[in-house]
């Protein structure tokens, strides 16, 4: 694990055990089971959304990132997540990290209240109670990163996500993590182009590991979609799916800056 990850990692076991101490597993896990059935099903609309010809965006709505900073100042999740919905996008991803993405739960909770697409709760999940959490504030879909986790961890989080309804995003930057990430259940398999180690980032990782994904998998490419140009080298190649944020962060309004790069 890169030293960025591992400080993060480390910050989240600081943040569980708070959030243990002020609010039981069991009482959280209550919640989350009550709201089992409430999803929207994630997986299920990048799947129509593709299967009707369109590429199947997830569109990220994050305020800040660690290298970056600041990407959008004046953040209105809500106003963001309807205008995405407008402009065709599939999916969403809101940042809940508060201390490296100075995102928020309430920002997942705004933006979902604002329009009808499924929500990815993106955050660093380390341990069942998060999940818990995940169920309990309304997304239908967990990131799993294969670099923070071992594989008995993945597989416990997966099965704790799939218990409450939810569907899981795993997310994985080379080919060892790929092997791993494909012992799992989940359909849904991100390959992210940013290189965790010196931040580069190159389309040809998705490219170079797309032969080694199974054809019952829905392939999601994360990272370095600038231009049309990447949409097109992408689906030329066959992978449909996207998750796409600092691109249309920049822009005075993001979902009108998704249309224009997905038309």
């Amino acid at each position: 694990m890169d030293d960025i990850l591992q400080r993060i990692v480390a910050v989240k076991h600081e943040e569980i055990a708070a959030a243990r101490a002020a609010r039981s597993l069991a009482s959280l896990r209550e919640e989350a089971e009550s709201r089992r059935g409430q999803q929207r099903g994630f997986e299920a609309s990048l799947r129509r959304t593709i299967a009707a010809g369109r590429a199947g965006v997830i569109a990220e709505v994050k305020k800040a990132s660690p290298s970056k900073g600041v990407l959008r100042a004046d953040f209105r999740p809500a106003e963001i997540a309807e205008s995405y919905a407008r402009h065709g996008a599939a999916c969403l991803s809101v940042l809940t990290d508060e201390r490296f993405f100075q995102g928020a739960v309430a920002y997942l909770q705004q933006a979902r209240a604002a329009c009808e697409l499924p929500v990815l709760r993106k955050d660093f999940m380390v341990d069942e109670y998060q999940v818990m959490e995940a169920g309990a504030m309304g997304a239908d879909c967990i990131l799993l990163i294969a670099a923070c986790l071992d594989d008995a961890q993945m597989a416990d989080l997966e099965a704790a996500a799939m218990a409450l309804g939810l569907d899981v995003l795993v997310e994985v930057h080379d080919g060892a993590e790929l092997d791993r990430a494909l012992r799992l259940k989940t359909p849904l398999v991100g390959i992210n182009n940013r290189n965790l180690r010196t931040f580069e980032v190159t389309l040809d990782t998705t490219l170079g590991l797309l032969p080694r994904v199974p054809a019952d998998r829905l392939l999601v490419t994360e990272s370095g979609i600038l231009g049309p140009a990447d949409v097109q080298r992408m689906r030329a190649a066959d992978v449909n799916a996207f998750l796409v944020g600092e691109a249309f962060m920049r822009a005075p309004d993001p979902g009108v800056a998704l249309a224009s790069l997905f038309d």
